[in-house]
């Protein structure tokens, strides 16, 4: 509900009413600093919201550092209603169990597009399974982001398995991440985001697994000698609301940001994939990184030790969680 202020005036014997609107204010926390992927979808959210609702609405973009250093503070905030929307991701799963499905290995199509419009099918988004994870903590997913595959770097070359023994990679803190990995052979560790270019520098990490463009922007690859393209995951960010914040919005305002949401999944895909490629271009330009890019047949050996942890994930999570996988797999096959 807007409050209005009348302000009277006497203008030549006649009084004049006018009004002036406070704007409703909808504040958007997120992961990423700004510039990022995220902050880039997030202006175009802002700017179409802003527009459809005629100014009544302001949304205020919180980059990461603006609410605290910990992801969990984040979630936190969201959850408590003093922030109504904001990204979340890997570190989700200790928050939304269920969410951890979105970092399982070698379960999203090679194209890149193709999984942005599962994500945000109907036959995804809105299934019972996956809003049902997210309600029962307090919170509606909304969107998903898929922010480009997930890209290791070490200082070493990594080609198999073998190679990867052993490894202290970092891992968001999630725990089907660290199965994943363990899985690989690796010892994945959790570092916060902010402190994880000095832990790489100081040893205290020995790989790290991000898009490329957050590799760039947080210029990790300066302390790491090899940078790995396995394909094997995207970095998919949901963007999610606190449900009595959404619940209390009119049936008018509901659909505008739905309509904004759908909206933005091809541009979503287009920012990810723009920023990728002039990233890479970046670390290529500034840096003497090794890159190397997996073969179908090295890919496949990560591949067949991914696959189990499938049913880690159902086992670890439940039926809520073997349910959203299978909206998922049918919206993927939907999508062909």
């Amino acid at each position: 509900m807007h409050l209005r202020r009348l302000i009277g005036a006497a203008t030549l014997g006649v009084f004049t009413l006018s009004t002036t609107a406070m704007a409703e204010t909808w504040r958007f926390g997120l992961e990423e600093i700004e510039g990022s992927v995220q902050h880039r979808y997030a202006e175009q959210f802002e700017k179409r919201i802003e527009e459809r609702s005629n100014g009544d609405i302001d949304v205020q973009l919180l980059p990461y550092g603006k609410w605290g250093s910990s992801y969990s503070a984040l979630y936190d905030a969201i959850q408590g209603g003093a922030i109504q929307i904001g990204f979340a991701s890997g570190a989700l799963g200790g928050t939304v169990p269920e969410s951890q499905l979105l970092n399982l290995n070698y379960i999203m199509p090679a194209d890149q597009w193709r999984t942005a419009q599962a994500l945000n099918s109907d036959t995804f988004l809105k299934s019972d399974a996956w809003q049902n994870a997210f309600r029962q903590r307090g919170l509606v997913p909304l969107a998903e982001l898929a922010e480009g595959y997930q890209v290791w770097t070490a200082n070493k070359a990594i080609r198999t398995p073998a190679d990867m023994e052993n490894l202290g990679i970092r891992v968001m803190d999630n725990t089907l991440l660290r199965s994943t990995y363990r899985a690989y052979g690796a010892s994945p560790t959790s570092i916060a985001y902010g402190e994880l270019y000095s832990a790489l520098q100081q040893g205290q990490a020995e790989g790290n697994i991000q898009p490329v463009f957050a590799h760039q922007e947080m210029a990790f690859y300066e302390v790491q000698d090899y940078m790995i393209f396995a394909d094997q995951s995207q970095f998919v960010a949901t963007v999610i609301g606190n449900s009595d914040w959404y619940d209390s919005l009119s049936d008018e305002q509901r659909t505008m940001v739905d309509e904004v949401t759908k909206s933005l999944v091809k541009e979503g895909h287009d920012i990810q994939t723009r920023f990728n490629k002039e990233r890479l271009d970046i670390i290529r330009d500034k840096s003497d990184i090794e890159i190397i890019e997996l073969t179908q047949k090295e890919r496949q050996a990560f591949e067949k030790m991914a696959k189990p942890v499938r049913k880690t994930f159902v086992k670890e999570v439940g039926a809520g969680g073997e349910a959203s996988m299978k909206a998922l797999l049918k919206a993927i096959k939907e999508t062909k």
